[in-house]
This record gives structure tokens, C-alpha cells and sequence, in this order.
């Protein structure tokens, strides 16, 4: 669930209205990128082709502790996501090699509102 620094220019994803669900994914990434980017680069790219997936907003600061929502029509999209098994090589890279700690929390969104200028 981790996208790499070419995404940092999307801002807010465009979602429809709620409910839908959020997974967010807070970490802080190990020194030095590993194949970081490249597997980040692929993991956007597996994402945005699963059933269920709405968008997504990330962010990552210089200190590398950053923070991915991932956007789900429902918890079943989530659960087939975590199970991807491309996925699942990119969590055990993350867990031995990218993050020095992570967290993943699962909401449902019940409202969404803001403004943009």
C-alpha cells in the first residue's frame, strides 16, 4: 500500500459520495531506497486495477515517516487486496526491508466534505 514519490503531486482523490471505506497506511520508511520506488511504481499501478478501488492520497516527509489512504467501495475489496499475492511480496519487502514501523487502519466513511480554492 506504499506509492512512491512520482504520486506526490496528486493532491485529493475523487471519490464518490460515502460510505465507502479507508485503509490508511502510516509508516516510516528504512534509510536508503532498496527497489523502494520501483515496487511503490507497481503497487499504484496493481491497485488502481482492482475491483472495489476508488483513489488513493499519500504523503511523505523528508523525515520518511508518511501516510497512504487508500479509498475501497467495501471491506470485501480490502480483504482481496491484502490477499493479492503481488501484494503480498511488496508487505514482506516492507515488513524485512522498507519500514522501520508501519500501522494500517481500517475506517468506514460515513461523511466527506471540503472546499477547494
Amino acid at each position: 500500500m506504499m506509492f512512491g514519490s512520482s504520486f506526490r503531486n496528486l493532491i485529493f482523490a475523487q471519490l464518490p459520495n460515502p460510505p465507502y471505506y479507508a485503509a490508511i497506511f502510516s509508516s516510516q520508511r528504512t534509510e536508503g531506497d532498496h527497489g523502494y520506488e520501483q515496487m511503490a511504481q507497481r503497487m499504484f499501478e496493481l491497485a488502481t486495477k482492482q475491483p472495489g478501488f476508488l483513489g488513493f492520497e499519500t504523503a511523505r516527509g523528508a523525515d520518511g515517516f508518511g501516510i497512504t489512504v487508500l479509498y475501497w467501495e467495501s471491506e470485501e475489496a480490502i480483504v482481496a487486496w491484502k490477499a493479492n499475492l503481488d501484494h503480498q511480496q511488496a508487505q514482506r519487502g516492507g515488513q524485512q526491508v522498507w519500514y522501520a514501523g508501519y500501522q494500517l487502519r481500517i475506517a468506514k466513511v460515513e461523511r466527506a466534505y471540503g472546499k477547494l480554492r
